[in-house]
Formats: structure tokens, C-alpha cells, sequence
């Protein structure tokens, strides 16, 4: 309820809160028995949290066997099969290293239970693979947990476990999106309810929500809050401001205004409500509900427990993440179809490493739709970089973050890459932990190798400087290691200045270090999903359309790409599409799970009804599927019925004709009926005017969500080119340094906490793509514009790099009115005409507002 209407019912709330001893003491003046009786029941709680005890699950699976026995058993046979021209010399004593400190923290269950997730999955046909710091362990890699070898890498087994932390190890496994609650279910179905559950975690006020939810209270319309809502970019500290109220021309005089405005800055960071983790599953072999209470989670067939992450982490409890990755969904439906039509077997161990095509193509930034690297940012560095064997991938993915910009490694990175710089080592220590990355600390193992190389720290102290790197922003933790980072190095030789350097450097990282092993493990996804763009595109378009959402890119980019490819992609097809997306040869079939309001119950009912004979009318689609009134109108509005002969607005007249279905209590009145029922009066046979090609566009955006057809743009080059409007392709043309304008659908925006206020804002033309840089005083003069525009119009400055071209805006211009005209224009005559505005034709009811999907990143 409101402030307003709230009345005395907060009176019920006054009184929640603590009270200092003598407050006490004088409410309860007349009982002081009551006082002396809670100190001494007070007395008697000598409970401390250190007496929980943990017990990991049982795992083992022979009788009389130990858990470290069981790991090392499992271990050395699993290392034969990773290894099979022979164990190395190298890393059996490293595994031998790590089994003897597993044995000595025992740890060995843990590693088990992990194992054993694993396995379950792979035999369930579920693509998946750990990642961060276990990469780091041999052990992971020889079981099968992860894919990255430690040793050829040379990883730090500390980062993963140390002796001085004493804290259980933390890994954490991706599991395909879509199927990860099979494997959820199967954890609660296998170790039981009582004694598994996830972890919770506490989900905090952010500006946005803050916002909402004060100003309902104070009274204020939905339609102010939404708008002050949507003033507030990402869900970071960014609040509400004075700007930005006058920029909505609100009133700061209005009382009830600002104060939903102080009160709401007051409310980001506090507890909202307590969510679920993500997949961080507490597993135990007492009872789990014995130590803390489990209760039902939001989503259905989940438990909970009420302790969050960082509890058991305190608590010393075992946490095994189960995560969701959509690539790996997406990659699995690849290989499947790989298999299926052209009859080759993949997997993420089976692709052929270091293919020169692949890299070549890294290259070049064309990565729309890959992982990790399709970002724009990313494809800004690529052509700097140029990716040429898998450690050049790990950088990259690693070098696009927070952490080596915000600490200055970026630059100096790519000048001594491309020679512009020299590299140079005062110790041969030093070369040995930087040589890779050119004597540039990109990586956390990094920073934890150079303290113990040369400063002399041991493992375990490196890891708490690890951890210090993590938190120091909140608690200036790696400052209290800079007397001893500093001094050691000196101690060994180094110079002050230089080792004062070092360390700034490291303090640079901040929270945002990268570990380089969570480096390798996307890295390796990375090359995969550019594997498969390169050779089988076809495949990756499929596969990334049955995926959807996830990535950068909505459908309507990712068929673009793949056509510019030479993919072709086929239209929706009531007679031809199933409920995926499929290939038909080297061509690509839209699938009915594209067509919006047509739920997967209905589709399948489609494809299952129509088996190997095709419909041959509206009529016969839905007697024989049987699917909904609605079901039918949503494939008529996706234009499904074309192989019928019919266009789309004579298939939405035909579906507007049909009747659903008889209830059964009618239908079998009718059938045992002897009633003469008079037949239905005949209509006669309507002429529909055919929808303008915009038109068609237009409906193709609303119902499908992409054209097969032109681009909208195409219909209003006439207008753009009139107003000296240069096209995306023409701008990699363009000298750097002039100044022109262009136009385009939004199609992202980013705007990174590491950018300092910079926006990025991608276009889509006709032509192609085009990258905008919008400086923070620019963002801030037209916020609501730039975060509200479907076209924009972009005047400013071209800017080209290392083969990247960015236009550096300088003013914006809302188009989407004009892109609002597409439905009612007609190719054709603009191209007869040459001036859009002669090309306007009534619009109608089809010619409504074009909204492309766009892609708000934050």
C-alpha cells in the first residue's frame, strides 16, 4: 500500500528493531527477573560456529576402499588413457604432487563427487566442462573434469588448492543450458533431498528496482516511475539524478518527487529478497537439513538451504558448482547435425587444433555469433592481435576485461607484440613467468608465480596475495603485501623502482584479475565455435537458432551473417518446417520455433499430424493438427502458409474463417444428434489487396522476428541518400578523420563499467554493420534518446586503426518515425520513383511499428 493509505498499520512496525541494554532495562523496570533471567540464559549459548563438522558424501564404489584410494585408482587409469603414447615424466610427478596434497587436506571425496557428476552427464549425452581454477589441476584434466592440460600450460596447481588456505576447492563445471536441470535433478534424485540442496544467495535494491518500488509507495504514477526507471543504465551504481528528471521535464520542486528520489538511493545495496544460486549445489553424508533449514526454491522441483556462498565457504562446506553455458548447447546441436548429414563425429577434444583457416578468419573479426570473441569490443582487437595458435586465443580472451585495461597491460601488450617495444627481462625468474605474455602480468597465476619466483613467497602466501588482488577495492588488501613483494625483490636483486613498478601493476588488477585457466577453458570454446563457423556454417546457424537467446546477436544478424556466407536459409514452411530449425542439404529450414505466439506444444502437433503428407489447405492444418484459433493466426502472421499458395493476408482471411474446434460435450451432441442442421451461408470470394514489400518486411519483424526478404533500410535510402547519409560499408572507406553521417537500426549497446562512461552502440544499414563510439558528456546530453531510438542517425567522426573503423559521434538523431513508414512502401516504386516520399503508400493496419530486437548490454 502507499504512504497515503498506510494509516496506522505502521504502528505494528515501530517497535522491530534493537535496543540498547539500558533502553531495555527501563521498559522492563517493573520485571527485572526477566532481565536477569535472559543474561543467564544468554550464559548457557557458548555454541561457537567453528564446531560444525563437515562430512563429504560417500563415493567410494568398492568395499573397504578409501576415498584417496579410490581418486588415485581412478586417476593413474584415466592418465594412461589421456596420455597414450606415455605418461610424461613431468606430469606424473605433478600428479603425484597433487594426489600427496589432496591426501594431506583430504579432499579426495570431494574430487569424486565431482567426478561422479560428470560421468552421469556425459552418459546422459550432455556436453560439458569445468572451468577456472580447477584447469589448474592435473587431476581434473586426467579424469576428464576439465580439457586444458596444466602442465603443457603451465598452470598453477596453488591457484586451485593451497595448504596454507585450507579452504575445500572450488570447481566449477558448465553444463549445457538447456539440459543443466537434468543434471539437478539428477544430483537432489542421486544423493537425496535432505542431503543436497543449492546454496541461496541474497538478491540486493538496485537503482532501477529502487526506484520502482519507492515510487509506488510514495504514490507516484507507474508511468513516471517507468520513465525514471529507464534513465538509469545497467544495474550499477549509476542512480537517478537531477538531470535526468528535468530531462523527462519533471518538477524537483514536487515533495513527493524527491524524496522517492533520496529514498532510493538509500535502498541500493540493501537486501530485497533471498533468490537461489545459480547452481552451487551443498552436498553432504549426514543430513544436510540437520545443520541448516531447506525449503522450496521459486522454481519448481529446486530446494534451498538459507545459508548463501560465501557461508559455506566460512563454514568449510563442500560447493559444487553445476552451471549453464549456452554454447556448449549449441556446439552439442552442431556436432549431432555434423554427424547426422555429413557423417563426421566432433567433439571438444576430436576438433583439429591450430587449423590455419580458422585463425585466418579470427582474424579478420569475422566471429559474429562465436564465443567469447563476438563481441565488439572484441572484434575491435582481433585484427591488432591476430590470433595464430591457442595461447594467442587464451590472450585475447583475457585481455578484453576490466583488469588489464583498468592496470595499463593492454597498450604495452600490443606495442611489444608488434615490435614497437621492446621486451626485456632483468632476471631469467622473471622471463620464465612473463616470457609468454611478453613480460606483461595478464593473468592472477601470474601475479602468484612472480611473488614466489621473486620475492619469495611461498604457494600459500602467493594465494592470500590472490585473494588480497580479489577484495582489494573493498579492503585495500594487497596493500598489506607490498612491503613484503617489494622488499623480496629487492633482496634479490631487483631494483626499487622496478620492483615498485611491478607491484603497482599488480595492484592494478584490482577485482578484476583473469586466472589465466578460466582463460584456457573459454579459450577452448572459443576455437571450437570458430571451428565450426568455418567449416560448417550452415550447422552453426542451425545450431545457434535452436539456441536462442544467448549471445550478442539476435536471429535476424545471425541469418544475415551466414548468408553473406553463402548459407541459404529457407523460409518457414507449413508443409517443410519442423519444431527446430533443420538442414536440408547445405541449405537451412526456419523452424515453427521462430514464429511468435506459437507455443511448442502447437508446433510439434503440426510437424507430428502432417508425417510424410503434406497439408493441402488452412482447413486441413488445423483439423488434422487440432491446434488453437490462435496457434493457426500466429502461422499465418509468420507467412507459414506460402507453400499453400496463399499470401499472408489471404491466410489470415482463411484462418479468420475457420471455427476452433467443438467443445467434446458439443461435438458429441452434434454426432449423436438426428437434427437436419441448415447449412451455412456461402460468402463470396474477397479480393485482398497484396501487402507493399515494406509491408511484408514489417509483418516478417513482428512475427518471426527477421526478413528473408530486403532490409528495412532498403526502403528509405532514398531519404538517407537525399540527406547526404553515407551507408555502414561505405564508412571502411572513408578517410580517417572526416566527418559524415549515418544511419542504422540499433542493434547493441554497451557500456562497460572499465570504459569510464563510454558508450558503444552498434548499426545495422543494408550495406552492413558499423561501430559508434559516444563519449560520456554526449550520453549524458542525450540519454533518453540513445537509450530509447530503434534508427538513429549518427553524425560525427570516422576513426581507423589497425584495419577498425569507428565513427566518433558527435551528434544523434532519432529516425524511427521514419523507420515507423517501412510497412506502408513498396521497393519497387522507390526504385522507380527515387524519392521516398513518392513511394508512401496507404499503410494500413500491417504498416505499425518496426522494432528490431536490440541488445542492451551492461
Amino acid at each position: 500500500c502507499t504512504v497515503d493509505a498506510a494509516g496506522l498499520r505502521l504502528h505494528g512496525e515501530a517497535d522491530r528493531h534493537l535496543r540498547a541494554p539500558a533502553e531495555i532495562a527501563r521498559l522492563l523496570h517493573r520485571h527485572p527477573e526477566a532481565v536477569a533471567r535472559a543474561r543467564e540464559v544468554a550464559a548457557t549459548c557458548r555454541f561457537d560456529i567453528g564446531e560444525l563438522r563437515y562430512q563429504y558424501p560417500d563415493e567410494t564404489e568398492r568395499p573397504g576402499e578409501t576415498a584417496q584410494a579410490a581418486l588415485e585408482r581412478l586417476t593413474w587409469a584415466a592418465a594412461a588413457t589421456r596420455w597414450r603414447t606415455g605418461l610424461p615424466d613431468d606430469v606424473a610427478a605433478q600428479l603425484r604432487h597433487e594426489l600427496a596434497l589432496i591426501r594431506q587436506m583430504d579432499y579426495a571425496p570431494y574430487f569424486l563427487t565431482v567426478n561422479t557428476i560428470v560421468r552421469r552427464a556425459r552418459d546422459m549425452g550432455i556436453l560439458c566442462q569445468g572451468r577456472g581454477s580447477a584447469a589448474n589441476s592435473a587431476v581434473c584434466y586426467a579424469l576428464g573434469i576439465t580439457s586444458i592440460d596444466p602442465v603443457r600450460s603451465g598452470l598453477l596447481f596453488e591457484r586451485f588448492i593451497s595448504a596454507e588456505r585450507r579452504e575445500p576447492p572450488d570447481i566449477d563445471v558448465d553444463f549445457e543450458h538447456e539440459r543443466r536441470e537434468e543434471v539437478i535433478q539428477w544430483v537432489y534424485s542421486h544423493y537425496g533431498r535432505e542431503r543436497a540442496a543449492l546454496c541461496a544467495t541474497v538478491m540486493r535494491y538496485r537503482p532501477r528496482g529502487a526506484v520502482r518500488e519507492v515510487g509506488k509507495v510514495m504514490g507516484l504514477p507507474e508511468d513516471v516511475t517507468g520513465a525514471l526507471a529507464a534513465q538509469v543504465w545497467g544495474w550499477g551504481g549509476e542512480d537517478v539524478g537531477e538531470q535526468h528528471v528535468e530531462a523527462l521535464n519533471l518538477n524537483m520542486a514536487d515533495r513527493r518527487l524527491r524524496l522517492t528520489l533520496n529514498l532510493a538511493r538509500e535502498l541500493v545495496g540493501f537486501p530485497r529478497q533471498l533468490g537461489t544460486h545459480p547452481g552451487g549445489f551443498v552436498l553432504t553424508r549426514d543430513r544436510l537439513d540437520e545443520l541448516v533449514p531447506i525449503r522450496p526454491a521459486a522454481m519448481e522441483g529446486r530446494t534451498v538451504i538459507e545459508w548463501d556462498k560465501d557461508d559455506a565457504d566460512t563454514l568449510g562446506f563442500m560447493k559444487v558448482d553445476v552451471l549453464g553455458l549456452g554454447m556448449l548447447g549449441c556446439l552439442r546441436r552442431a556436432f549431432d547435425l555434423i554427424r547426422e548429414h555429413r557423417g563426421r563425429s566432433y567433439d571438444l577434444a576430436a576438433i583439429p587444433p591450430e587449423d590455419g583457416e580458422t585463425y585466418a578468419m579470427i582474424q579478420k573479426a569475422d566471429t559474429v555469433g562465436t564465443f567469447q570473441v563476438e563481441s565488439r569490443a572484441q572484434m575491435a582487437m582481433l585484427p591488432r592481435m591476430k590470433p595464430r595458435i591457442f595461447y594467442d586465443l587464451v590472450i585475447q580472451v583475457a585481455i578484453v576485461r576490466p583488469g588489464p585495461i583498468q592496470g595499463d597491460m593492454v597498450h604495452p601488450y600490443l606495442r611489444r607484440r608488434e615490435g614497437l617495444e621492446p621486451v626485456s627481462f632483468p632476471t631469467p625468474e622473471l622471463e620464465r613467468v612473463l616470457g609468454k605474455t611478453l613480460g606483461v602480468p595478464l593473468f592472477q597465476e601470474q601475479a602468484m608465480q612472480v611473488a614466489i619466483a621473486c620475492a619469495g613467497f611461498t604457494p600459500g602466501e602467493a594465494d592470500q596475495l590472490r585473494r588480497g588482488m580479489a577484495t582489494f577495492k573493498v579492503t585495500g588488501g594487497v596493500s598489506a603485501f607490498k612491503d613484503k613483494l617489494v622488499g623480496g625483490m629487492v633482496a634479490r636483486g631487483y631494483a626499487r623502482d622496478f620492483a615498485e613498478r611491478t607491484f603497482s601493476q599488480i595492484e592494478g588488477f584490482g577485482s578484476y584479475g583473469f586466472p589465466e585457466s578460466h582463460a584456457a577453458s573459454f579459450a577452448l570454446i572459443a576455437y571450437a565455435s570458430c571451428w565450426v563457423k568455418r567449416h560448417h556454417p550452415d550447422a552453426f546457424l542451425c545450431a545457434l537458432l535452436n539456441s536462442q537467446p544467448m549471445g550478442f546477436y539476435a536471429p535476424a544478424q545471425l541469418v544475415r551473417d551466414a548468408r553473406e556466407h553463402g548459407v541459404e536459409v529457407r523460409p518457414l514452411c507449413v508443409n517443410a518446417s519442423a519444431w527446430d530449425c533443420t538442414m536440408e542439404g547445405g541449405a537451412v529450414r526456419l523452424g515453427l520455433r521462430m514464429v511468435a505466439g506459437l507455443g511448442e506444444a502447437d508446433g510439434e502437433c503440426v510437424v507430428r499430424a502432417r508425417g510424410i503428407f503434406p497439408y493441402r489447405s488452412v482447413e486441413e492444418v488445423q483439423r488434422r493438427s487440432g491446434i488453437s484459433g490462435k496457434a493457426m493466426q500466429a502461422l499465418a502472421a509468420a507467412d507459414a502458409f506460402a507453400a499453400l499458395g496463399l499470401g499472408r493476408r489471404d491466410a489470415m482471411w482463411a484462418v479468420r474463417g475457420l471455427h476452433d474446434a467443438p467443445l467434446p460435450l458439443f461435438a458429441a451432441a452434434e454426432r449423436g444428434s438426428n437434427s437436419i442442421r441448415m447449412p451455412e451461408a456461402q460468402e463470396e470470394p474477397v479480393a485482398l489487396a497484396s501487402l507493399p514489400e515494406g509491408g511484408e518486411v514489417v509483418a516478417d519483424y513482428r512475427a518471426v522476428g527477421l526478413s528473408l526478404r530486403k532490409h528495412p533500410l532498403a526502403f528509405l535510402r532514398g531519404e538517407l541518400s537525399r540527406d547526404r547519409m553515407v551507408t555502414c560499408a561505405d564508412l571502411s572507406g572513408t578517410r580517417s578523420g572526416r566527418r559524415v553521417t549515418a544511419a542504422g537500426l540499433v542493434l547493441v549497446r554497451q557500456k562497460p563499467g572499465s570504459a569510464k562512461g563510454v558508450m558503444f552502440l552498434t548499426i545495422e544499414d543494408e550495406t552492413g554493420v558499423a561501430n559508434v563510439i559516444v563519449w560520456p558528456a554526449l550520453f549524458e546530453r542525450q540519454r533518453a534518446l540513445i537509450l530509447a531510438a530503434g534508427m538513429m542517425a549518427v553524425r560525427g567522426r570516422v576513426q581507423t586503426e589497425d584495419g577498425v573503423t569507428h565513427l566518433i559521434a558527435e551528434h544523434l538523431s532519432d529516425l524511427t518515425p521514419l523507420l515507423d513508414s517501412v510497412g506502408g512502401r513498396d521497393a519497387a516504386l522507390r526504385l522507380r520513383h527515387g524519392r521516398g516520399d513518392e513511394a508512401r503508400t496507404g499503410s494500413g493496419p500491417d504498416a505499425r511499428t518496426l522494432r528490431v530486437p536490440t541488445r542492451d548490454f551492461k
